[in-house]
């Protein structure tokens, strides 16, 4: 279980690393109630919210973040998975769930406990994001997605579980699919995970933080479940950082590990939307759709 807390030590470190712009777009920043605030009676997470104007109802997709919360580079880096997949035609909410807890700039990053302890109030922020998308004309309530990076990608495995959706919703359905990106595998199980929605891993081969690994060999049962592993990435491939070292675990952006993560992303996504959206969406981009 250690590995999972032992993501990114210095991950406040990478804003300071980080050399290209912030992304062009200008999302909507929004606010939703958490249903499990972790602190205090009450909490409204923020996010952002990423759309194409006057389209609708689209397939959405809700994005977390990993321990360091939204520092520069990992914004930058949601930022730019949500400018690609709203160009997709996808709604995208960008979630934070650390900045209004106070855990931002790394905090949890060398805690074991407090990120386990995350992996709970996370994946009801997960749900909560799920709800307001659903509440919202321009979204397909039926085709909500959830990715998440690092912590976030446990979260991601925990969400996708079978038993998810009634433990940490309020009776939403599952998730219409999940993508979790350089996650702590060890929260699918030895050799079996129970799904509730179709599973995508992408990991780094090098990625010694959390080893790619331990995604391998584990069957799921329910939905699919496909693990790809980059065999030259490291953890965090797809942030724009140079390779470097911190304490003594390898971390850097991967621009070619990146392009194809984002093409299967999408395969992924549009192959599991529900029939009519897929129709839709071919229709939008003027070709067929192979499902999942």
């Amino acid at each position: 279980m250690t590995k999972l807390f032992v993501l990114m030590p210095s991950f406040f470190s990478l804003a300071l690393l980080a050399f290209s712009p912030l992304s062009l777009a200008q999302p909507h920043s929004i606010q939703l109630l958490a249903s499990e605030p972790h602190v205090g009676r009450s909490l409204m997470l923020e996010g952002e919210l990423f759309r194409r104007e006057g389209e609708g109802p689209l397939p959405a997709i809700v994005l977390m973040h990993g321990c360091g919360g939204w520092q520069l580079a990992v914004r930058q880096g949601l930022r730019a998975h949500a400018d690609y997949l709203r160009e997709q035609g996808f709604v995208v909410l960008n979630l934070d769930s650390f900045g209004p807890r106070h855990y931002g700039g790394g905090k949890l990053c060398s805690n074991n406990p407090a990120l386990y302890e995350a992996l709970n109030y996370r994946t009801h922020d997960a749900f909560d994001a799920m709800r307001y998308l659903a509440g919202q004309d321009f979204v397909a309530a039926d085709n909500i997605f959830l990715m998440g990076q690092s912590n976030g990608g446990a979260v991601a495995i925990r969400a996708a579980k079978r038993s998810a959706a009634q433990r940490y919703g309020q009776g939403e359905p599952a998730f219409r699919g999940v993508v979790a990106y350089y996650p702590w595998c060890g929260e699918l199980g030895r050799s079996r995970v129970e799904l509730g929605a179709p599973l995508l891993i992408l990991a780094g081969g090098r990625d010694n933080w959390v080893p790619a690994r331990e995604c391998l060999g584990v069957r799921g049962e329910g939905a699919p479940l496909e693990v790809k592993v980059y065999p030259n990435a490291v953890h965090s491939f797809d942030l724009d950082l140079p390779p470097q070292s911190f304490a003594g675990k390898r971390i850097g952006g991967d621009p070619v590990a990146t392009a194809d993560s984002r093409t299967r992303m999408l395969r992924f996504l549009v192959g599991n939307l529900t029939p009519a959206q897929q129709l839709a969406y071919a229709a939008r981009h003027g070709r067929e759709v192979a499902s999942n």
